[in-house]
């Protein structure tokens, strides 16, 4: 199947799709968002990184925040908080700039590491997005979390890429059938920032359409 750029899906997405699939679905098809405590921080932590073309050079390193990138492979698209790129031989040519770089994604995250990984893949994507476009090797990247004050590498294995890979494909999926899937409720049902839009103590008794309508008709 063909795609056009803008059908391309949103990168930040896999984070969600990990969390809970519905809340992806929710978010990235029905198009329903809560703003919440956690998602306020969030975007003020961002506040710093999400300013386009921003170049800073630190010696052998440029510092690039809010780089645009996308991957026709994986149909996605979106921002990389910061790109380091450090000075290596064995890297790329960078408009402007002498020698060689090779560039690392920087993700910076509100809260410490979890014991998922979902930021851990979100971050792979974001690899794999400048190998596609720069033509090049990215072996690494680092997670910032702003609980702990520190960033922590995060290696870009084969497997995980072939993990980035099926989620991407999923989505996709989903995506092209506009399909919000139903899923088992748990205690991390309290930490979404959508469970009013979602409303988990019901989703097992009867559909959300069916309850809204009710609500309505009382």
């Amino acid at each position: 199947m063909a795609f056009d750029e803008d059908e391309y899906l949103m990168l930040s997405g896999i984070q969600h799709f990990q969390f809970c699939k519905r809340q992806w679905a929710l978010i990235h098809i029905e198009q329903a968002w809560e703003e919440n405590v956690r998602t306020v921080e969030g975007q003020n932590i961002h506040q710093k990184t999400d300013s386009p073309f921003i170049r800073e050079k630190r010696g052998s390193k440029l510092i690039v925040r809010a780089m645009p990138i996308k991957s026709n492979e994986l149909k996605l698209t979106g921002i990389c908080d910061v790109v380091e790129f450090v000075k290596d031989k064995n890297g790329v040519e960078i408009y402007g700039n002498e020698g060689k770089y090779i560039p690392y994604p920087v993700e910076y995250k509100r809260g410490k590491p979890k014991k998922n990984d979902s930021d851990i893949l979100q971050l792979v994507a974001q690899a794999m997005c400048l190998e596609e476009m720069l033509l090049c090797e990215v072996n690494k990247g680092y997670i910032f979390y702003n609980e702990i004050k520190r960033r922590i590498e995060i290696p870009i294995t084969l497997d995980e890429k072939n993990k980035v890979r099926k989620i991407a494909a999923e989505m996709q999926d989903y995506y092209q059938r506009r399909y919000t899937p139903k899923v088992k409720t748990g205690p991390f049902c309290n930490q979404c920032s959508l469970q009013n839009i979602c409303l988990p103590n019901i989703i097992r008794k009867r559909a959300v359409s069916s309850y809204i309508e009710g609500k309505i008709n009382e």
